[in-house]
């Protein structure tokens, strides 16, 4: 449930919520990695993660690479780009998905894909909840096996497990806040039936 700040900064931001935008993205240099960003979380460049100046925490957008045509789906976790004319930063892992890290600087489409909560973290002793996500079940370990090729070529750690006469493939420990975007990012990639399941 949202709270009433999150709902009273989404009533006065409506009228200028922009479904899509265009302008510059960089990326963070990596000595940002193990700060905290502005939604409480630890920064991890390894994960699809940017920062953007108004956008709700926990919103799902796709960023394309207007030069090359590449995207990817983040998650927006942080405030920024400071600097006139950017409109995102991005973890270095989203940067390297969409061909920026030589450029440094690239035009982009900022697409939003889902309006996030808001919410914020808190840490003293936090220790993030972790979800195992299921991508699919297979008959044949062959075709279990090229699935998880597929996805450790766009960066997944996908693992097989034996389930009787069927093969899972299971995404382990995706911590709690990104788990709308990795199965934003799995049905991108044609994972439709991917489904949370406990650890």
């Amino acid at each position: 449930m949202r709270s009433a700040a999150v709902i009273l900064f989404l009533t006065v931001c409506a009228t200028r919520l922009i479904a899509e935008e265009t302008g510059y993205a960089s990326y963070y240099a990596g000595k940002f990695q193990g700060r905290l960003t502005a939604n409480g979380e630890v920064f991890d460049t390894r994960r699809f993660t940017a920062a953007h100046k108004t956008l709700p925490f926990n919103t799902i957008v796709r960023v394309t690479n207007l030069k090359t045509g590449e995207s990817t789906l983040v998650r927006i976790n942080d405030r920024g780009p400071f600097v006139e004319g950017r409109i995102i930063d991005l973890s270095r892992a989203a940067a390297a998905a969409i061909g920026m890290v030589g450029d440094g600087v690239v035009r982009v489409s900022v697409e939003i894909v889902s309006l996030g909560d808001g919410e914020t973290y808190h840490h003293g002793g936090y220790a993030p909840d972790l979800f195992n996500i299921q991508a699919g079940s297979y008959r044949e370990l062959t075709n279990a096996e090229a699935s998880r090729e597929t996805l450790k070529s766009v960066g997944f750690s996908a693992v097989l497990e034996p389930a009787g006469d069927l093969v899972r493939l299971i995404i382990p420990d995706i911590p709690r806040e990104d788990v709308l975007l990795v199965k934003a990012q799995l049905r991108a990639l044609g994972y439709f039936d991917a489904f949370v399941r406990s650890r």
